[in-house]
């Protein structure tokens, strides 16, 4: 076949003309449908986001959300831009699903997490600033992320906890609710007068400002311990007077029983001797 053949020259350029013609239109109408696409993907995303906020939607699901729209509409714009394109689809499905395989597998514990992020944020189990147990860790709530929950202790140190092992264990939020009872248990001597002491501490909790009347706080007699008798007194305080009001009763029980000349007996034994028999 001779090449240099005007004819032969003729025919080749009026091939190469019909395939850029053909596939040229193809590969226009290709990044149209991806960059329209894309602008849609973002107008659909930026409302829904608009349309959660308005729902009052937590702000992390809100953003995670939003970013998984965006994504999946990006996948479906990409497929049907090389399926435009004159590529073959199906041979690009079948490679993508077997690289999120292969990637899904290498990342099933980040996966678990992930999926227990999600139920944290929408279950709402506990949010920022709430004081909680979780996994064997106490401390404050700073954040709630996709992957994991960030703790800052009482010590001020900061422990990060998977998400999937929250989901898996307990969670106790110790400052869910506004108000929290007060436990104390305090003991006097055999020998005291009961009474005096059983109505001392009714006065101790009662002049304490930060003790709630409703539900009234509570003075009995708990118990005929080994070597006390021992009272429960159970003041109901706000929450975030816990402490505070722990450490103030205790520390002016002490002192009004020293006035009061009343006992808070320690445990101890006595010691009898004996002389051996000869």
């Amino acid at each position: 076949m001779n090449f240099f053949n005007p004819e032969t020259i003729q025919s080749l350029l009026e091939q190469a003309v019909t395939l850029v013609s053909i596939h040229g239109l193809n590969l226009v109408i290709a990044l149209i449908v991806f960059f329209a696409g894309r602008a849609a993907a973002n107008k659909i995303a930026a409302l829904a986001r608009a349309m959660m906020i308005k729902a009052h939607v937590d702000d992390t699901l809100r953003s995670f959300l939003r970013n998984i729209i965006y994504y999946a509409l990006m996948a479906a714009v990409t497929v049907m831009a090389i399926g435009q394109a004159g590529l073959n689809v199906t041979s690009f499905l079948a490679v993508l699903g077997a690289a999120g395989l292969a990637v899904g597998l290498a990342l099933k514990d980040s996966l678990s997490n992930f999926a227990a992020g999600v139920m944290l944020i929408m279950l709402k189990f506990f949010k920022r600033g709430d004081w909680v147990t979780v996994a064997g860790e106490s401390g404050t709530v700073t954040s709630v992320s996709i992957f994991n929950t960030i703790l800052t202790t009482a010590d001020n140190r900061v422990v990060i906890v998977p998400n999937s092992a929250i989901l898996s264990s307990t969670i106790v939020n110790v400052t869910a609710n506004e108000t929290r009872r007060v436990d104390l248990v305090m003991g006097i001597g055999y020998g005291d007068d009961l009474l005096k002491a059983k109505e001392l501490l009714r006065k101790i909790v009662t002049e304490d400002p930060r003790v709630l009347p409703a539900p009234a706080p509570v003075v009995e007699v708990l118990e005929l311990g080994e070597s006390s008798v021992n009272f429960v007194v159970r003041p109901w305080v706000k929450t975030s007077d816990y402490w505070p009001t722990y450490f103030a009763i205790t520390e002016k029980v002490k002192l009004v029983f020293d006035q009061e000349g009343i006992s808070i007996p320690f445990p101890q034994r006595d010691v009898h001797l004996y002389p051996a028999e000869k």
